[in-house]
């Protein structure tokens, strides 16, 4: 525990925030709700202070210069941390949707029109949220590279849930290569 405010200090980069953000959205994607989710675990967490409404959570994810509509201002490391901790939350409480998504044991039909169900949402965000002009954005549509990008997201969401995963997570987003 002596060295977590050293860990605190250790702004993410913009690869970090953008791998961030697109695990956001796609808890977003896995839950219908998840937007509101992310408000409701914001208050019960305790992070009023951060985040006091939607308009401002809403604000800082906008961090993610692939956003269509992107803010210049860089994330405080309290800020990212507190969405990693909302995201932690999210993956623990989506975790058997992500084991049933990840999962080899589901006949492959089934496990296929999960994925398909996942993607399309996904794609559905990206192209409403994003700006469709970014590279990172286009290999998020991209069929192949899409699909190889959404897993790896999920795989690491999954990877997120539990105990040691705030750790987890944000070592991978201070290494992170979108």
């Amino acid at each position: 525990m002596a060295d977590a405010p050293d860990r605190l200090q250790t702004p993410l980069s913009r690869r970090g925030i953008e791998r961030l953000d697109l695990m956001l959205l796609c808890a977003e994607a896995l839950d219908l709700n998840g937007g509101e989710a992310m408000v409701w675990l914001s208050e019960e967490m305790g992070f009023q202070d951060l985040f006091p409404n939607r308009v401002e959570l809403w604000k800082r994810r906008c961090s993610n210069p692939l956003r269509r509509n992107t803010r210049r201002e860089a994330l405080k490391p309290e800020e990212t941390d507190a969405l990693i901790r909302i995201l932690n939350a999210l993956a623990e409480r989506l975790y058997p949707m992500l084991r049933t998504l990840l999962s080899s044991a589901e006949p492959p039909e089934l496990n296929q029109q999960r994925w398909d169900l996942f993607r399309g949402r996904l794609k559905e965000l990206v192209q409403e949220r994003l700006n469709p002009r970014r590279g990172g954005v286009q290999r998020l549509l991209d069929p192949q590279q899409g699909d190889a990008l959404s897993l790896e997201l999920v795989q690491a969401m999954a990877l997120s849930a539990g105990e040691g995963g705030f750790e987890r997570l944000r070592a991978s987003l201070l290494d992170a290569v979108v």
